[in-house]
């Protein structure tokens, strides 16, 4: 595999046309969890010559097939999503259910910082809210997922103006969705990178762009005492929730 930068040549150019007339997939090169090994982070390659670089970001196979994927099992992507913000916006923390909807999420431009907060009642990190830094990167021979399962609030912060692609295992239902703010002050980030909580927190006394709804949105103290919270439930048996 070349660096995704000009100046390798025909060379390069012939042996990636050769790569792909062979049926290679493009490769998941590695799997890793993050502080709550539930949320994991999906790396692949890029096959990169002198003109830039070709990939597959999603190929179900690979998910089905690869040994550290097999929380994949029994999950439909059934809806695909794009946004894009403005430097310093806030998203989140959203949650739905009936159906659940776990996303598969990646950075297309710019710099995300993604958040998932655990709202599993009796799980061992639930209120802990982990932070993982997603530059896009297109020099890079890899590009990377992070996969947010079901039973966590998903969100993210933008230093600067990115677009984002996330692929849902549940189509949006308006009716089940719910929300915690990023302002609430009993979010525990003890399991995030202590350098992106202190960006974050700067970030809220900047003048954040955020949405109303997400602003005035429940305390996770609230929304733990919300009867809907209850469908939110930890088990070690599944990804999806009871």
């Amino acid at each position: 595999m070349w660096p995704c930068i000009p100046g390798e040549g025909a060379a390069a150019s012939s042996s990636l046309v050769n790569l792909l007339l062979d049926g290679n997939p493009m490769e998941i090169l590695e799997v890793k969890a993050l502080a709550i090994p539930d949320l994991r982070v999906i790396r692949f390659g890029r096959f990169c010559d002198s003109r830039g670089y070709f990939t597959e970001p999603y190929r179900r196979g690979d998910l089905d097939k690869h040994p550290q994927t097999a929380f994949f099992k029994g999950l439909s992507i059934v809806q695909a999503n794009e946004s894009w913000s403005r430097a310093g916006t806030i998203r989140g923390l959203h949650f739905q259910w009936n159906p659940y909807m776990g996303k598969l999420v990646r950075t297309l431009s710019g710099q995300m910082v993604d958040l998932a907060l655990d709202i599993r009642k009796g799980s061992p990190t639930c209120g802990k809210i982990v932070a993982y830094d997603m530059p896009a990167a297109p020099d890079r021979k890899f590009d990377e997922w992070i996969w947010v399962p079901p039973g966590f609030a998903h969100g993210n912060y933008f230093p600067q103006a990115t677009q984002i692609e996330y692929l849902c295992s549940g189509e949006y239902s308006p009716g089940c969705e719910g929300c915690v703010s990023p302002f609430a002050p009993d979010l525990d980030w003890s399991l995030a990178s202590a350098d992106l909580a202190k960006d974050f927190r700067a970030l809220l006394q900047n003048h954040p762009v955020v949405s109303d709804k997400d602003r005035n949105a429940m305390s996770f103290a609230e929304w733990m005492k919300d009867a809907r919270s209850n469908n939110f439930q930890y088990t070690t048996a599944r990804e999806e929730p009871r």
